[in-house]
Order: structure tokens, then C-alpha cells, then sequence
């Protein structure tokens, strides 16, 4: 059986997707080291957010959209879902142009590994049953961390500084990019949705989870930042080429096709995880049986898959969409801390005193970083 906490660890693995990847290796590069404090921090907001959203589920056995929809409207829920699946529309792009970009590693050319994943992508999901897919997301989350912890061991500790401040604009800039990375949209969504389905979730279950997920979630990003550090400062992360290159620089073939395995695991185990949280919102949010979010799932991803065939270098653009969803998670953010402290809805497990205050500092300095980056 599976314990009872895996929609988090799941929830936690899948916010390593592989914008977050390519944004940690870029801070790697550009500042070695330096960053490596920032998201060890990051683990605080990621925790109490999380934590809220999960405990929202596990005490009302609903969903982030159904629960909006029941007690504010369904205009407001319908407005938050439908901002969050633009917004997963846009991370798909980068999961699908990252997997034909590791794929091509391997020699496998885009116009054949983008159609591959699409296909994979949906027909995981058409089998429909919950259970079932989250051993297969385990074991693919699983796969992950040892080809990225295998990576590590071949490539070593460089002797650096892991604490560093500057007002520099571009190293700003990478801190808002890593809070945006830290707690994106859909996993509001889909830790409510995906708790309140497992029976028998408990609250306390729910904040051990998501402890454990939130520490693993920052570890992981901490070791692409260490995998980063010591590539040339021109390394090109967004092309086969330039990725090649760049693992040739500090470690050989190894590195570069672990990292390769590892990519692929992170981009599709965060394909499944945020368009099943984007489906679920928008069913809900629109009063529609689950049945029905399979078709929602599959709808966001036809775009996502064309986009990187008419614009062959979306990937580019990752930083700027990280900083971007800072900003777009401010109104579901705001909905599950109010929620949550909400006794109707929450009854004798809504957040007070130092739960309701660390869930809404936690929120405001997420946003805060991404201001800061648009100054």
C-alpha cells in the first residue's frame, strides 16, 4: 500500500520540475555557491504553505476549487483555477521542451521524443485510477534522486562560500527566480485535491509529509546548484549543444547523461503532477465530476506540446516564468490562508496564532522576492 502522506512527497518532488532544474543550475553557474543558504531558507515558506493547503484537504476531504466555489463564488473559483492552468500551460511548455531537449541527448531528435511524451503523459492518466499512478510517480520520483544524487558524487564539493548578499540586479533577479520556483501555483491545487482523495489523512500525517517533501524539495535544488557550480559562466542550459558542453566542463559523459535521466524523470513527474492539479481545479471550480478533468488534462496539453515545434528555444524564457508565477500564485495563496483560518470551514483545526501568522509570512516574502526582482 502507499502511506498515507504521498501527495506531498509527490507534490514536493514535482515543484523540482525542470524550470526549477534549469533555474538552479543557472544560479550555480552565474554564483557558484552563494545561493546556497537562499534555498535552504526557501524550505520555511515551502513548508507552511504547503502545510495549509494540505490540511485543507485532509479536514474537509475537498479540494482547493470545490471549496472556494461552496464558500466564496463560483466566479472567484473559476477565475483562480483558470488563472493557474494558464499559468501550467506555460510549465508544461518547459517540461515538454526539457524532455526533447535531454532526450536529445541521447540522439533521439525532438519531432519523435515530443510526440513519445505526449503520449505517455496521457494515457498515464487515462487509466484513471489515483492509486495506481502515484507507484508509478514514486517510483519515477525515485529514479530522480539517485541520478541526481549519483551526479553529485562524481562531481564533488567545490571548496566555496555558501553564504553570500549582493543588491547586484541579475543576482536578484536569481533569488526572485528561485522563490518563484519554491511554491508554484498548481501545487495548492493538487496537495488539497490529491489529500482529500487518500483516505484516513490526518493532520499531523499531512505536516510530517510535507516537512519531509519540503527539506528533500530544497535539498534537491541545493545539489543542481552544486552540479552548476564550475560550469563556464557562458554556458548555454537551454540547447542540447550548450548542455553538452557545459557537463563536458566539469565532469565528462556520466554527469551529463545522469543528468540527462534525471531531467527527463523530474520534466514528466511534474507533466502528470500539474496538469492533474490544474484539472482538478478547473473541474471543481466548475462543479464538474473528476471524471471529466481527463479531458481538461488532455486540452492544456496540445498547446504545450505544439509551441516548442513553431518556437524552437521556449526554454529561454524559464527564468522570466518563474518570476511570473510569484505573481499568479498571490490569489490562490491568499484563498488557502484565509480558508484555513476560517473555524467554519476548518472547525477546531483552523490556523491560529503562530500557524496563521508563519502561513502569511511565508506567502508575503514569496511575493515580496518577486517584486523586488521587477524593480
Amino acid at each position: 500500500g502507499c502511506t498515507r502522506g504521498d501527495p506531498a512527497w509527490l507534490v514536493m518532488i514535482a515543484d523540482v520540475d525542470a524550470a526549477s532544474i534549469l533555474t538552479g543550475l543557472e544560479s550555480g553557474v552565474a554564483y557558484q555557491y552563494d545561493l546556497v543558504w537562499f534555498l535552504l531558507l526557501l524550505i520555511v515558506p515551502l513548508f507552511f504553505v504547503q502545510e495549509a493547503a494540505g490540511r485543507i484537504g485532509a479536514v474537509t476531504g475537498k479540494g482547493l476549487g470545490e471549496l472556494v466555489r461552496e464558500t466564496r463564488s463560483r466566479r472567484a473559483s473559476l477565475a483562480i483555477a483558470l488563472s493557474v492552468a494558464a499559468a501550467d500551460v506555460a510549465s508544461y511548455v518547459a517540461e515538454y521542451a526539457a524532455i526533447a531537449l535531454a532526450l536529445g541527448l541521447f540522439g533521439v531528435p525532438f519531432y519523435l521524443s515530443l510526440p513519445v511524451a505526449f503520449v505517455a503523459h496521457i494515457s498515464l492518466v487515462a487509466r484513471g485510477r489515483y492509486v495506481w499512478l502515484e507507484r508509478i510517480l514514486l517510483a519515477v520520483s525515485a529514479v530522480f534522486i539517485v541520478t541526481v544524487g549519483s551526479a553529485l558524487m562524481v562531481r564533488g564539493v567545490l571548496p566555496d562560500n555558501p553564504v553570500y548578499l549582493s543588491t547586484n540586479p541579475s543576482f536578484v533577479f536569481l533569488l526572485a527566480a528561485n522563490a518563484g520556483a519554491v511554491v508554484m501555483p498548481f501545487m495548492l491545487f493538487y496537495q488539497s485535491s490529491a489529500t482529500a482523495e487518500k483516505v484516513g489523512s490526518t493532520v499531523r500525517g499531512v505536516r510530517r509529509e510535507t516537512l519531509i517533501g519540503a527539506v528533500a524539495s530544497e535539498t534537491l535544488m541545493v545539489a543542481f546548484l552544486m552540479l552548476g557550480a564550475g560550469m563556464p559562466a557562458t554556458a548555454d542550459l537551454f540547447t542540447t549543444s550548450g548542455v553538452a558542453a557545459a557537463f563536458a566542463a566539469v565532469g565528462g559523459w556520466f554527469l551529463l547523461y545522469a543528468f540527462a535521466v534525471g531531467l527527463v524523470a523530474a520534466a514528466f513527474l511534474a507533466l502528470v503532477v500539474i496538469s492533474l492539479g490544474s484539472a482538478w481545479g478547473v473541474v471543481e471550480a466548475l462543479g464538474l465530476p473528476r471524471a471529466r478533468a481527463f479531458w481538461i488534462y488532455t486540452a492544456e496539453s496540445v498547446p504545450a506540446v505544439i509551441i516548442p515545434f513553431l518556437y524552437p528555444h521556449p526554454l529561454t524564457l524559464v527564468l522570466v516564468l518563474m518570476v511570473l508565477l510569484v505573481f499568479i500564485l498571490i490569489g490562490p495563496g491568499v484563498l488557502v490562508g484565509t480558508l484555513a483560518g476560517d473555524k467554519r470551514v476548518m472547525g477546531s483545526e483552523a490556523s491560529q496564532g503562530f500557524w496563521k501568522a508563519a502561513y502569511w509570512v511565508s506567502l508575503s516574502s514569496i511575493v515580496f522576492c518577486g517584486v523586488i526582482a521587477l524593480l
